[in-house]
């Protein structure tokens, strides 16, 4: 008697990829100055239009020269983050004297999000990548600031801004910004950015975060509040002179 075979009854959905994010972030500033570049997001992650976590750190330090910021969905940045941390233990295992600078992390990423694309996967993430390349410490290196978008659409500047504070806050960098400006100016820009962000989108918070780096090394801050100003007669009285278009 022939044994039977057994079989697998189709599914129709075997397999799936993400086809939208879930737990996402908005907006990262970064600037170049003088001395280094500064970077600064706030710690919102909204779950749909629900503001449903509010410390979600989305600044992480790569090595000892580098800073990775993302917009999109969280867990994505969580997996690259995971990625790029093997890559740090990899060439600390290899005791070589060599790692990987900036620019090389930004390539590495790149590549990365070009594949997952290619793939019909993509990662959810608007990235910004900033640290030194060409060398490091005192005597070597120069300021690196890129950026990658889901498709792995890829340059470099020497400010950027991702999601929706590319509408609301490059505006205000392109009119303020200087290439020799000292760390203070860049931080007082890059806050002000950020509270406009929090004043006209709703995916935002006014706890922020800021990284800085600099020859010297990494610096991430903790998550504070930045001051805001709500007296504003178009806040106060927002359908004023409605029959002509409104305030705005």
């Amino acid at each position: 008697m022939a044994s039977e075979t057994p079989t697998l009854a189709p599914t129709g959905d075997a397999r799936k990829h993400t086809t939208s994010p879930i737990v996402t972030g908005t907006s990262i500033i970064a600037v170049k100055y003088a001395d280094g570049i500064l970077v600064g997001g706030d710690t919102l992650g909204s779950y749909g239009s629900l503001a449903r976590f509010r410390d979600l750190r989305r600044i992480r330090a790569v090595g000892k020269s580098t800073l990775i910021a993302a917009g999109g969905e969280y867990s994505d940045f969580q997996y690259l983050v995971d990625m790029l941390d093997d890559k740090v233990v990899d060439e600390l295992c290899k005791d070589d004297g060599a790692t990987l600078d900036a620019s090389e992390y930004h390539s590495f990423l790149t590549r990365v999000m070009y594949q997952r694309r290619n793939k019909g996967n993509p990662l959810y993430n608007n990235l910004i990548v900033a640290g030194y390349s060409g060398g490091s410490g005192a005597d070597g290196g120069k300021p690196f600031l890129g950026t990658i978008d889901p498709i792995a659409t890829a340059y470099t500047d020497d400010f950027l801004v991702t999601g929706f504070g590319a509408h609301l806050a490059l505006p205000i960098i392109r009119e303020r910004w200087t290439a020799g400006m000292s760390e203070a100016e860049a931080r007082t820009l890059v806050e002000d950015c950020l509270r406009v962000c929090y004043y006209r989108d709703c995916r935002t918070i006014n706890k922020v975060q800021l990284g800085k780096v600099t020859r010297d090394g990494v610096v991430v801050s903790e998550p504070f509040e930045l001051d805001t100003e709500w007296s504003f007669q178009s806040f106060i009285d927002p359908k004023a002179g409605a029959e002509f278009g409104g305030s705005w």
